[in-house]
């Protein structure tokens, strides 16, 4: 599809956002069965849902924008995932596992915050203020989630990975 409008660089982003957040789900499992923390792999296991209902949310948004749910390839998110693997396929210890995997997240996170900031600001300058509300609460959640994994690092997983490295 050429992009010849603000209105297709809107829907060209939902669709790379839409793959995105398939790819990402599709990873989860293999992150939480690399976890050993039981908070860190709770926190995973809710995100892993809370991923699913904003698969739905984007559905809506793209009933919004009159059309069929539709993946784009996003090379980006394909990128982080695969580096992703690379890394949790190196580590044997499960400390050092579950600072990896925190971080690995939240490059996702940082991803998919760009992503839906960058699309509710088309929306709103499109005048589609139902549509910038629903990227924007996933947005809210994808800070949230960005904010809980910083701080679950920063309190406790960093500090055992570090400590069990000594």
């Amino acid at each position: 599809m050429a992009i010849k409008s603000m209105h297709d660089l809107l829907v060209d982003s939902v669709k790379d956002i839409y793959y995105a957040e398939k790819q990402v789900l599709k990873t989860m499992p293999r992150m939480i069965k690399k976890i050993s923390s039981n908070n860190v792999k709770k926190a995973f296991e809710q995100h892993s849902k809370e991923t699913e209902k904003q698969i739905a949310r984007l559905e809506k948004v793209f009933k919004e924008l009159n059309m069929t749910p539709k993946a784009k390839k996003c090379p980006a998110i394909d990128g982080i995932i695969q580096e992703g693997k690379e890394v949790m396929d190196e580590i044997s210890d499960p400390n050092v596992m579950d600072a990896a995997v925190i971080g690995f997240a939240q490059k996702i996170e940082h991803y998919e915050i760009t992503s839906y900031g960058t699309a509710r600001t088309f929306a709103n300058h499109l005048g589609m203020n139902k549509l910038a509300s629903l990227l924007q609460n996933t947005l809210d959640e994808e800070y949230a989630t960005d904010d809980k994994l910083t701080q679950m690092a920063q309190s406790e997983v960093n500090v055992e990975a570090v400590e069990a490295s000594a």
